[in-house]
């Protein structure tokens, strides 16, 4: 009798030091079905895909495949099987090119000569049949995270896998690759491909899963047909109370300058035009500003002028009136910068520090921190620790002296907002910073962002979540080809109009227009644009 399950997990336990990370969870996944898996922060869903994918090995349970037990000791036995895996934080080689990652363990050879044009002929047909737009002679380290995931999926595609697992797929993707991304998937499953789609986002589940498994703490709560449940339901099973999906704000007047940004233009490592072309904009005390527009128009290039990770070509920074154009990280952390980094693993933490070092990064140097002999004061930063750790909810299997690396990725954002706001900034810079967090903790932070500015705090958010960027800021600065094009009023703009001037389709000088003439303006100003 034919088998209907590709895949059946049963019974899998997975212990880590101080922590049950899947505890007896069954998961069956049909053949050609997209099955979603759903949990907060740290649920273990990450856990049970490595699991199955032979990263880990589990202390209890089974795994079969069409219907027969088979054991999973690494990748390789999982690639053999026709099991492939997009990572959550990518497993690509920074200085090799797209098309080496794609072949790297699977090298087309004769007589001992590598043979890249049949390989980039392939890859060119499957991202051509799927719509992965990649360039195979760009280096990973100098391509979007957008297009680094692309690459992940080539690789899967590229093995002829038949069981694809993504993980958190859509957390790095701007709202239109996220649309390809879901028409992908339906074309994948259409073809026979059986899909594990593990995602914090309720409405991707709702638009593209069959069936939905939830876990929360490390437990199985059940499956769901995702047309017979909503997402309160879902959110519900997933943190275990209903969640407030709004964004509550007072409206309020915006104080004194705190950030001026003039003439501001940073180099491309990708090509010859500057990543950052002649922006000025101002954030003031008690609003927060949001940067939008698609993934690589400028936005990580601006961050890093701002930040003092790239020297600028021209222009300059202003923090409350001093001149930071080419102060240090620290001399611009010390004047009131903090930054959300949009890259944790890269620029947020330091992965083999413990979470209690990772806490003080920023601030050992202090007299709390360090004594004047030049010892660290142990106690203190422990304790220090612990109340963040209680206080921003970061689960760790062993609290505050768990190696940063083994936490789940959304407790590792959760730990460098709980650093990065404890500072008491003058200007919190925030980039992406509900990137791979469920919705519980999206919630929280949302919260956060809207207190610092009621403190009178100045926020520049940096968000590829249309969702997001039409709830949060205040206003809405939208970046094309390195250009500030647009600037709007959330509450008077609509997610169409925002569209056009991400997509490059609306013109410069409508800009201020638009954001103050009002809904009917809008209108027209689209139909115009439609045209």
């Amino acid at each position: 009798m034919d088998n209907q399950y590709a895949i059946e997990m049963l019974g899998i336990t997975k212990v880590f030091p101080g922590i049950i990370a899947n505890d007896d969870i069954t998961l069956q996944l049909k053949k050609g079905e997209i099955h979603a898996l759903l949990g907060e922060n740290g649920a273990g869903k990450s856990t049970l895909m490595s699991v199955l994918f032979g990263l880990y090995q589990p202390e209890k349970g089974v795994i079969k495949k069409d219907g027969r037990e088979v054991k999973i000791q690494n990748p390789n036995d999982a690639n053999d099987l026709g099991i492939g895996m997009v990572h959550q934080h990518f497993k690509l080689v920074e200085c090799f090119s797209v098309l080496d990652n794609i072949i790297l363990g699977v090298e087309p050879v004769k007589g001992g000569f590598l043979q890249k044009k049949e390989a980039r002929e392939r890859i060119l047909e499957l991202s051509g049949k799927y719509g992965l737009k990649v360039d195979p002679d760009a280096l990973i380290e100098d391509i979007t995270v957008g297009m680094q995931q692309r690459t992940e999926i080539l690789k899967m595609l590229y093995r002829d896998n038949e069981i694809l697992i993504f993980d958190e797929p859509t957390a790095v993707l701007t709202p239109q690759e996220i649309d390809e991304l879901m028409q992908i998937m339906r074309n994948l499953s259409a073809e026979g491909k059986s899909i594990l789609f593990i995602s914090h986002k309720l409405n991707e589940i709702m638009a593209v899963a069959d069936r939905c498994t939830v876990l929360r703490k490390g437990k199985y709560i059940g499956t769901v047909n995702v047309k017979e449940t909503t997402k309160e339901e879902l959110s519900r099973m997933m943190v275990g109370r209903d969640v407030e999906f709004a964004v509550h704000k007072e409206d309020r007047t915006p104080g004194d300058v705190i950030l001026h940004v003039d003439g501001l233009t940073v180099a491309s490592k990708l090509h010859k035009n500057n990543a950052v072309r002649n922006v000025s904009f101002d954030v003031h005390a008690g609003e927060i500003v949001c940067i939008a527009g698609i993934d690589g128009n400028g936005q990580t290039e601006l961050v890093y002028g701002l930040t003092g990770l790239e020297p600028l070509k021209a222009g300059s920074v202003t923090l409350k009136g001093k001149d930071i154009t080419h102060a240090s990280i620290r001399e611009r952390s010390i004047s009131g910068m903090s930054h959300i980094p949009e890259d944790r693993h890269k620029h947020g933490l330091v992965l083999d520090y413990s979470l209690e070092d990772n806490m003080i990064l920023q601030r050992y140097f202090e007299p709390e921190f360090t004594s004047r002999g030049g010892t660290l004061r142990r106690s203190n930063i422990r304790s220090y620790a612990n109340r963040l750790i209680e206080q921003y909810d970061v689960r760790s299997g062993q609290g505050a002296i768990t190696k940063a690396r083994s936490m789940s990725g959304g407790n590792q954002q959760k730990a460098i907002i709980a650093r990065e706001l404890d500072k008491k900034p003058d200007l919190l810079i925030a980039v992406q910073p509900t990137r791979g967090l469920d919705v519980g903790a999206i919630e929280y932070i949302h919260k956060q962002l809207v207190t610092q500015r009621d403190e009178g705090r100045a926020v520049l958010l940096v968000s590829l979540e249309l969702d997001e960027v039409m709830t949060v800021p205040d206003r809405i600065l939208v970046m094309y080809e390195g250009e500030i094009v647009g600037e709007l009023d959330p509450r008077t703009t609509s997610v169409e109009e925002l569209g056009l001037y991400m997509s490059g389709a609306a013109g410069k000088g409508a800009a201020s227009d638009s954001a103050a003439a009002g809904p009917d303006h809008t209108k027209e100003q689209e139909e115009v644009l439609h045209e």
